[in-house]
């Protein structure tokens, strides 16, 4: 995988150049539609947003982006976990098998699981951006299918994560543990796979172990359809219940986000658990080092961010992947592009207008940031960061 440099500046004006305005990941669709960007790189359900809105195109899934072949399978969410919890690595396996199986009924019933992650994060209801209203449940059917739920421990995902480790480097965000690790120390440092690897044996085997029971438990994720897996486990319990006598049972059922649940196994109470919504990837981080919470479901770079700078008694560990890809390039809809090379021969006659094309970025540094930076320099596109 190619490293590639925090930014570039323009050397002339000759150059074809896109600028890039860092804002929030939901208030990108809202942008596109009132003309104040002219695309956006984003995860989705904000690509699945764009179409369902009519406010724009897919230029490009992410694991299509050049360099050909750099993000297939790319690195994306996974489960982590703090060192408090994995004291009892029972309860981290119990959880982490879960979260196989929550990606296992995704992709057996991705419509279902649409409408279930809808519940959770709309309340089923239509979202709004400006004067764009779409259907939540319409925008989970067109993203969902879009995502690969995996939670597989494989060496490419390894591979990727690493290759983002060495980007961060050169980004100058990576500086302490992480800084100058080979492949093998960083994932000594970075991972703890014995929980999946017991997750694994006993969704093969069909065969749960009973862990010992304990108080509460608390789960952090971010409101977002990449974090499915855990939705469907409380929204659809009772299936888990009757399939696999392993679940995650909602105190109360009702409409939305679900705050408070049990953890059963082989029929028994393992833990009360909280569910936790967070504001973003780093505050998860911080609630997992003050051990506020044990778990969390958050995007690879805050986790490598937070294990790079972690000081004290408290560690981090990634357990496993939840999924991979789920980002994509978005234009307006009036934009003559429709896939990458028109979309290249859009930025240069922009340029050559003395309009540059100004593209939404959710944050510096982050995978979304990384895969643009390197298509833009793929096609010999310089980029700028634009103002506020």
């Amino acid at each position: 995988m190619v490293v590639f440099t925090a930014g570039c500046t323009d050397t002339g004006s000759d150059n074809a150049t896109v600028e890039i305005l860092y804002t929030g990941a939901g208030t990108m669709p809202g942008l596109l539609a009132t003309g104040q960007i002219d695309g956006y790189i984003n995860w989705q359900p904000f690509v699945a947003v764009a179409l369902e809105g009519d406010i724009g195109k897919v230029i490009s899934y992410s694991q299509d982006l050049p360099p050909k072949g750099t993000w297939t399978n790319h690195t994306c969410c996974v489960f982590g976990a703090n060192s408090k919890a994995l004291e009892n690595p029972e309860i981290a396996a119990s959880l982490s098998a879960l979260m196989i199986l929550g990606n296992k009924y995704i992709n057996d019933n991705p419509d279902n699981a649409a409408v279930l992650t809808a519940d959770w994060l709309f309340s089923s209801q239509n979202m709004t951006y400006g004067n764009v209203t779409v259907s939540s449940i319409d925008v989970m059917k067109t993203s969902i299918p879009t995502i690969k739920f995996s939670s597989e421990v494989t060496e490419s995902w390894m591979d990727s994560n690493q290759a983002f480790i060495l980007s961060q480097r050169e980004l100058g965000l990576v500086t302490s543990k992480l800084a100058t690790t080979s492949a093998d120390e960083s994932a000594e440092i970075l991972y703890d796979f014995g929980p999946y690897e017991s997750a694994v044996l006993q969704v093969e085997s069909g065969t749960f172990i009973t862990p010992a029971a304990t108080s509460t438990i608390s789960i952090g994720y971010l409101p977002s359809d990449h974090h499915a897996p855990l939705f469907v486990l409380l929204k659809d319990w009772e299936y888990f219940k009757d399939t696999y006598n392993c679940y995650l049972k909602p105190v109360t059922e009702k409409t939305g986000k679900i705050t408070d649940a049990e953890l059963y196994t082989n029929g028994q109470k393992i833990a009360d658990v909280k569910l936790v919504e967070g504001t973003g990837g780093p505050q998860l981080m911080t609630l997992l080092q003050q051990n506020a919470i044990q778990y969390a479901l958050a995007g690879t770079p805050p986790f490598i961010s937070a294990v790079d700078k972690s000081t004290g008694d408290m560690s981090l560990k990634i357990l496993s992947p939840i999924m991979l890809e789920g980002s994509g390039l978005v234009a307006s809809v009036s934009s003559p592009a429709n896939d990458w090379n028109s979309f290249v021969s859009w930025v240069k006659s922009r340029s050559a207008e003395g309009k540059n094309v100004v593209l939404g970025d959710p944050q510096l540094g982050s995978i979304q940031d990384v895969q643009l930076k390197a298509a833009l320099e793929s096609a010999g596109i310089v980029y700028v960061v634009k103002s506020a």
